[in-house]
């Protein structure tokens, strides 16, 4: 006899949040059902009620009621506000990363998912976490529009070319997770998927230990800054620094020649190094050059992982995974300029070697 297998109704919960979405959603439909019930009964009821009995019959008027429309009125309000006040609580409790978090990045490419961890190991199609830790992914894409969906997460998040966008999650139980691309971005995006690997604390450590000798995002961004692209010529500090000092200053706000404040975290730094002319640091010149299209979006993550390394003790072993991408950078994330005292015109930018 030939077994059958079912296909569940919703996926497992897995994360610490996926029972408080099912929760929510049940909550959608009850409202749905106790709405769409009465109104289909009440519309054969009145279709029957006050039919046509006679050929031309004046129906009888009915006078409208204050009680009824207040009610009507009142209950519906009062149920929308419970259906947004739900959805908020959940939107800001998924879209806003607690702060001890294991950071992994992630990078979309048609057709396939690459994931590295801070400690240098890379993944294609396949996710490694440990259960019970909270886990940041700091996601890009090198070409169209992706989306990470995780369902038994019940977490999915837009994967945006020319930025960072994050999620974070919570795995509970170890097991075998479907990874998704829940937006259509080419001829196989069904074939864009993988699988997520939630394992104790143990075996993961032991599966980190095994995974060879990659370079870490920060070793990478490291040889980059001071070796290959030359930033450490602006930004090593000393009497000839010409750009702004990197020192201590992930987090921290920084102020433009526009008079805006802005934070320094990932997105302020990729920018900076992409489009340096787009955010001028008060007191600096506009000296540093674009390095769009000239370094690699690995190369990129490495460059801040390594930055964000200098303002955190714990930032090279905490955060920061690598993608394998187009779109990299160079010298610090803010903009390398001269200094106050020094004309931008004597002093040029270091050139890409």
């Amino acid at each position: 006899m030939q077994s059958t297998s079912w296909v569940p109704l919703f996926p497992d919960q897995a994360s610490t949040f996926a029972w408080q979405v099912d929760y929510f959603y049940f909550y959608l439909i009850l409202v749905s059902v106790s709405f769409a019930i009465p109104i289909v009964v009440a519309i054969f009821f009145f279709a029957i009620k006050y039919r046509e009995k006679e050929k031309f019959e004046t129906p009888e008027e009915i006078h409208g009621s204050m009680v009824l429309e207040t009610t009507w009125s009142i209950i519906p309000f009062v149920i929308s506000m419970t259906i947004f006040l739900g959805g908020a609580y959940l939107y800001f409790q998924q879209y806003r990363p607690p702060a001890d978090t294991m950071e992994i990045y992630v990078v979309g490419k048609q057709w396939m998912w690459k994931f590295q961890h801070g400690t240098g190991q890379r993944e294609i199609n396949e996710l490694h976490v440990p259960a019970g830790r909270n886990i940041k992914l700091m996601m890009t894409t090198e070409d169209v529009l992706h989306d990470v969906f995780i369902p038994a997460f019940r977490t999915k998040a837009d994967v945006v070319p020319g930025r960072y966008t994050t999620l974070w999650f919570n795995a509970t139980t170890p097991g075998k997770y479907h990874l998704y691309c829940a937006e259509y971005c080419g001829l196989n995006h069904s074939g864009m998927g993988g699988w997520v690997y939630v394992m104790p604390q143990n075996e993961f450590d032991d599966w980190l230990a095994g995974g060879g000798s990659n370079q870490t995002p920060v070793e990478l961004g490291k040889d980059l800054f001071t070796n290959k692209l030359g930033c450490a010529s602006c930004h090593a500090g000393g009497q000839n620094q010409r750009g702004a000092k990197l020192e201590g200053l992930f987090g921290t706000d920084v102020k433009l020649t526009t008079g805006q404040v802005v934070k320094a975290d990932e997105e302020y730094i990729r920018n900076s190094i992409l489009n340096p002319s787009g955010q001028i640091v008060e007191g600096y010149q506009p000296i540093m050059p674009t390095f769009k299209g000239q370094v690699t979006e690995e190369q990129l993550v490495g460059l801040v992982a390594y930055i964000k390394s200098l303002g955190s003790p714990n930032a090279a072993t905490s955060t920061t995974a690598a993608p394998t991408t187009n779109a990299a950078a160079p010298s610090a994330n803010t903009k390398p300029a001269a200094t106050p005292a020094a004309p931008a015109s004597n002093q040029p930018a270091p050139k890409k070697k």
